[in-house]
């Protein structure tokens, strides 16, 4: 069922890879909450994925982009807000990458280089779009911004080595920016902290499987989906949360507060 939520908005959602990503599952969502926007990845990304097919069905234009790339990230801006005839209310960050998990790098034996990649692309990328978002004035007052993050972010958990501290300094970057541009023009800036999510990224991390049951049997509402996730999100770009920013907002189906569930005890007893 549509309500409108984002009827007249205009925005850019970065991210989409193919039908299981988060950001894929925004976009339609957007859509059909009345948005029009533009769909950016980086190069490599878009020869791998299917987003000219999510472009086709949300009538969106793709504008190719690398987040570490300053040049890059204010030609999908100046190019959105032509393309969609003013400036931007929303955008989706949602944008990571570890080399040292893709090569099973353990914690105590990271390639260092890999990690400032790591950061570079997953969490530094966020502050590159707000400041050149800033600097040319691209976001509509009261506008919002949200990036996907982790709890691994407050947490330790096996196998997500660097981008541990990547979803640690992405938060950190949504809180800073959140109060420098609220103050400015009311820009909401947010992270939403999701469940385990079967995406392509997710399941390239050893032992996601494990994660994902875990997690499912912690949670008193079970794993939140993509789907489910795209539904919230829209939310936080409505203008039913106006007064949202800085926060990390667990989509997690209950998982952040639990110490531990009647069926993880069952199997330890």
């Amino acid at each position: 069922m549509s309500y409108g939520l984002l009827k007249g908005k205009r925005g850019i959602i970065s991210g989409a890879l193919d039908e299981n990503s988060i950001a894929w599952k925004v976009a339609q969502h957007a859509k059909e909450e009345g948005a029009i926007f533009t769909l950016t990845n980086a190069p490599i990304a878009m020869r791998m994925g299917e987003i000219n097919k999510l472009a086709e069905q949300c009538d969106a234009k793709i504008i190719p982009a690398d987040a570490t790339s300053v040049e890059d990230i204010e030609k999908l801006f100046v190019d959105s807000m032509e393309f969609l005839g003013g400036k931007i209310d929303f955008v989706l960050h949602s944008i990571g990458m570890s080399t040292n998990i893709r090569k099973g790098k353990e914690y105590g034996d990271l390639n260092y280089d890999w990690f400032m990649k790591s950061l570079d692309v997953s969490a530094l990328s966020l502050h590159k779009m707000l400041q050149v978002a800033e600097k040319l004035d691209a976001l509509e007052s009261h506008g919002s911004v949200v990036a996907l993050s982790y709890i691994a972010a407050q947490r330790s958990f096996l196998d997500y080595t660097d981008m541990t501290q990547a979803k640690a300094m992405l938060e950190s970057i949504a809180r800073s920016y959140g109060f420098r541009y609220g103050k400015k023009n009311g820009v909401r800036v947010n992270t939403v902290s999701q469940s385990p999510t079967k995406t392509s990224a997710g399941t390239g991390i050893s032992g996601f499987n494990a994660f994902f049951e875990y997690a499912n049997q912690m949670s008193p509402l079970g794993n939140a989906s993509a789907d489910e996730c795209a539904d919230y999100v829209v939310t936080l770009f409505s203008d039913l949360t106006r007064k949202v920013t800085m926060q990390n907002l667990f989509h997690d189906g209950g998982f952040s507060c639990v110490g531990i569930s009647e069926e993880i005890a069952a199997k330890m007893g």
